[in-house]
């Protein structure tokens, strides 16, 4: 009898393993990759924009965020555009917020999204704009933007095209540029004075550090010194 009952029980113990005896792993889960929400783009402000009241609302279209996830926003204004000098950065939950700035001063801002989880989206466009001073006819030009070389490049070919952008919120104002590019910071050799185009073609040494500045003059005296920027010549 005790033979019956250990067959019977080993019998049962084999058909609840299965036929095949095999162990199947579980699948994991796939996991879910949050992606970025989407870039805004600026409204007020606009690129340079003369600002009469120095409250200044800043505006720009609301971000999408392709998982659904809730955003918030973080503004940075500076008073140059490499966003270094003055920088003062205020987030909201809001596309709108107002600032309180100095009079008569060149700014730049620029905005982005973060998601609930932390990631956040490019940067926007810089825009610059000026609050205007009292009594104030003229305007100074806004800092230059670098175009070409990229900052802290290295560059393959002996003769390298310095090239960059320049505007100033008196649109009737006349822009000239003196360059000066040297291989020391920062730079003090005056390469070209008083020069109506935005590049200018340089023959260079290999194997050297090379900065740069570009100043802009408008035709009523009005001057801004651009920021040092740098590259090397493979």
């Amino acid at each position: 009898m005790k033979n019956i009952f250990f067959i019977t029980a080993f019998s049962l113990m084999l058909c609840s393993c299965g036929g095949s005896g095999e162990d199947y792993p579980v699948p994991e889960p796939t996991p879910v990759i949050n992606k970025a929400p989407s870039t805004p783009v600026q409204t007020t402000p606009l690129n340079n924009q003369l600002c009469i009241d120095y409250v200044v609302d800043f505006q720009w279209n609301a971000a999408s965020d392709p998982d659904g996830d809730t955003v918030s926003y973080e503004m940075q204004i500076a008073t140059d555009n490499q966003f270094t000098q003055n920088l003062l950065t205020k987030t909201s939950s809001s596309t709108t917020i107002s600032v309180t700035l100095n009079k008569g001063v060149a700014y730049y801002w620029r905005v982005l999204a973060k998601d609930s989880k932390g990631l956040t989206s490019m940067y926007s466009s810089t825009f610059s704009f000026y609050t205007e001073g009292d009594g104030e006819s003229n305007h100074l030009p806004f800092l230059p933007v670098i175009v070409n070389p990229k900052l802290n490049s290295i560059e393959q070919d002996a003769i390298v095209t310095l090239e960059w952008t320049a505007s100033d919120v008196d649109s009737n104002d006349t822009l000239l540029f003196d360059v000066f590019l040297d291989n020391i910071n920062p730079p003090t050799t005056k390469v070209v004075e008083n020069l109506s185009e935005t590049n200018l073609n340089q023959t260079l040494e290999s194997s050297k550090n090379y900065y740069w500045k570009v100043v802009v003059k408008d035709d009523k005296g009005g001057e801004t010194i651009g920021q040092v920027w740098c590259f090397k010549t493979d």
